[in-house]
């Protein structure tokens, strides 16, 4: 064998190996790219399933529910594409059976009393997420600018709602201990709050009701009758717990600039 031949099989052997070694980082780089989208589909998945089952029922109108289940929808289709080894088939029939309750009116979902700081702060940042995942949605296609527009100003609202919450609860508390002046302050943080949705007539009736409190209250302060005091409280009591129930209300959360 002449040293031509010789050259040209090493040459042959050292393009094989580099063919091969190309080949395989390829492959690597293809299953590392894999596995990348399946962990991001899979967080996506778990991510929308818990803001679902986490935020308080009394937050969650059918839109927000069906952005959420469609977002779960969309992942499930994904994982399903990409043959991820999650039972990707029981989540997308759960949420397609979840959808179905929800359109015909039949998912219930408890509500959560926002009852201190911590818990206050926990919610709002559920909601913060679902600010974020509905915005990118709008970015990735997914949903039309108006659909974004309005769910982005509701869930904004809700926030609003969250702290305006507490501070209600802490007024009734204040109330029950006859600390009078705490109350109003509290019932005051409060309509600021809800002020900071003015464009949504549902907070600023909840404005509205919470200065008719605040006058009560100072009626009150130099009224030793409880009985008084507590028939006030109830009926704004069952206003505000029932505040996001209200159907009127809830179409007039469809609103625009």
């Amino acid at each position: 064998m002449d040293t031509t031949m010789i050259v040209l099989l090493l040459a042959a052997v050292v393009i094989i190996s580099i063919v091969i070694i190309v080949a395989s980082q390829m492959r690597e780089r293809a299953r590392i790219e894999r596995a990348r989208k399946i962990t991001a589909l899979e967080d996506s998945y778990n991510r929308a399933n818990r803001l679902l089952s986490e935020i308080p029922g009394q937050y969650l109108t059918t839109d927000l529910k069906l952005l959420l289940i469609r977002r779960m929808e969309e992942t499930c289709k994904d994982l399903k594409a990409l043959k991820s080894d999650q039972p990707v088939s029981e989540w997308l029939s759960a949420t397609q059976q979840l959808k179905k309750a929800v359109m015909d009116n039949e998912d219930r979902r408890p509500p959560v009393k926002i009852d201190s700081p911590e818990k206050s702060s926990y919610v709002k940042e559920l909601l913060q997420n679902l600010f974020k995942m509905i915005e990118g949605m709008h970015k990735a296609g997914k949903i039309d600018s108006a659909t974004a527009k309005k769910n982005l100003k509701f869930v904004l609202f809700l926030v609003h709602k969250t702290h305006a919450d507490l501070h209600v609860f802490q007024a009734r508390d204040y109330v029950k201990q006859n600390q009078i002046r705490k109350a109003i302050h509290a019932y005051h943080l409060a309509s600021t709050e809800m002020g900071k949705s003015r464009d949504n007539p549902m907070a600023m009736k909840a404005v509205k009701s919470f200065r008719t409190r605040i006058k009560e209250l100072e009626a009150m302060k130099d009224d030793e009758s409880p009985g008084s005091r507590a028939e006030g409280q109830s009926r704004l009591d069952r206003e505000w717990d029932t505040f996001l129930h209200d159907e009127e209300w809830r179409k007039k959360a469809d609103y625009d600039d």
